[in-house]
């Protein structure tokens, strides 16, 4: 549609609300505003209209201010929902912010709860702002009113910059997601992200859940409010609070039940080669050579791993790694592979502590092999002289058992 049909037709411009769901509560908790134009064709969204950037500014604004005045003018009458309100970052900073805050100054003044208003700046916009972007940022967040950074996604790489505009909100758009795998990669962003979120206290969000599967995936990366068709569309009213409680419910139940096997099969598979192991153990000696050690716990638990080897407290290596052959029928001995150190990946001091500690063996989490590039689990056991045996379980394995991937 032409601009300018859009400005000519104002009257018929009106706001949807998208309503977002509370983990903890399993309840609408607030709805995200966006543009509709009422059409004979029906319900027009606007969103081609704000995201082009040919169309003046000062066009987009008008829009958006008649749209933001329509829904804080409903929402005086529910002071318990938040508001979320996307917000154009270049004319936010034409006047550091002055015309938005005087509108909610104002609405403050007819009842509206400021604190319960979210300001969501998406992530691109504020890689050429970012300075002025931060003490503006900083300034609206005095006054009560949140910010959500929206768009947060697989691109998200400057963990640090998003940490010190310390948003209250995190938003992770999982609509783009295809399928119902997600890359490994995307997993270990928001890993750190979720980490960060909790560190500096914001809320993370997902939004774009249009399946079960994303939300399976939202609950499982620690996710607070969700958002999506999956739950709810844009709807120019709002909807009751718990018109999806018991179906949040029912999901969580499908979820735990899910966690609950994984976390069983890994249990199970634990024992499993901490039997196996000990038996094999009362047969060797473990003081002659580790290359033997190795060798003979390889070809005990042959069904189990593909590739075993020893190292000190510090990491280093102290066998060679016995190592499967390509065919899988025999057992060769990688000998360059002593003395190497492995105390720089992730969890090895913890994993050794623990193993000090707790004086039993410790299954990984799932993470890729460098080598042969597939998702693996290691199984490492403390042994009597002060070393440590790291058992790796190859894909093909955790494949064939229920609840390892």
């Amino acid at each position: 549609m032409d601009p300018l049909d859009i400005l000519l037709n104002k009257e018929q411009i009106v706001p949807y609300y998208q309503p977002i769901i509370s983990a903890d509560k399993q309840m609408v908790v607030g709805y995200e505003v966006f543009s509709r134009m009422i059409t004979k064709d029906g319900p027009l969204s606007l969103g081609a209209f704000f995201n082009d950037d040919t169309i003046p500014e000062e066009y987009r604004d008008e829009i958006d201010d008649h749209v933001q005045t329509l829904a804080l003018e409903q929402f005086l009458d529910y002071p318990d929902l938040y508001l979320v309100l996307n917000m154009n970052v270049h004319s936010l900073l034409q006047d550091n912010g002055e015309r938005f805050m005087d509108k909610l100054f104002t609405y403050q003044n007819k009842g509206l709860s400021i604190k319960r208003v979210v300001l969501e700046i998406k992530e691109k916009d504020y890689t050429s702002n970012y300075t002025d972007l931060k003490h503006l940022i900083t300034y609206i967040q005095s006054t009560g009113v949140n910010i959500a950074i929206g768009e947060v996604g697989i691109s998200s790489s400057n963990l640090e910059r998003l940490a010190n505009l310390n948003p209250n909100i995190v938003k992770v758009n999982v609509g783009f997601l295809e399928g119902d795998t997600f890359p490994e990669l995307y997993r270990d962003v928001l890993y750190s992200l979720s980490l960060l979120t909790r560190k500096l206290g914001s809320t993370l969000m997902f939004e774009g859940i249009d399946k079960y599967t994303k939300l399976n995936f939202a609950w499982r990366n620690g996710a607070r409010y969700y958002q999506g068709f999956y739950l709810g569309s844009p709807k120019p009213t709002f909807v009751d609070a718990n018109f999806c409680k018991e179906t949040i419910k029912k999901e969580f139940h499908r979820f735990i039940e899910h966690e609950r096997i994984k976390i069983e099969a890994q249990l199970l598979l634990t024992e499993k080669l901490s039997t196996a192991l000990k038996n094999t153990l009362k047969s060797i000696n473990i003081d002659h050579n580790f290359d033997e050690v190795v060798l003979t716990i390889a070809k005990a638990l042959s069904s189990f791993t593909f590739r075993v080897y020893i190292c000190d407290h510090d990491g280093f290596q102290l066998s060679s790694n016995a190592q499967k052959s390509t065919e899988g029928s025999s057992w060769e001995l990688v000998k360059d592979t002593r003395q190497k150190n492995w105390s720089w990946r992730p969890y090895f001091i913890e994993n050794i502590v623990r193993m000090d500690f707790e004086k039993r063996g410790i299954l990984s989490d799932l993470y890729t092999d460098i080598e042969k590039d597939e998702m693996i689990r290691t199984y490492s056991y403390p042994l009597e002289d002060g070393s440590y045996l790291f058992i790796d379980i190859p894909y093909s394995y955790l494949f064939e058992q229920n609840g390892l991937l």
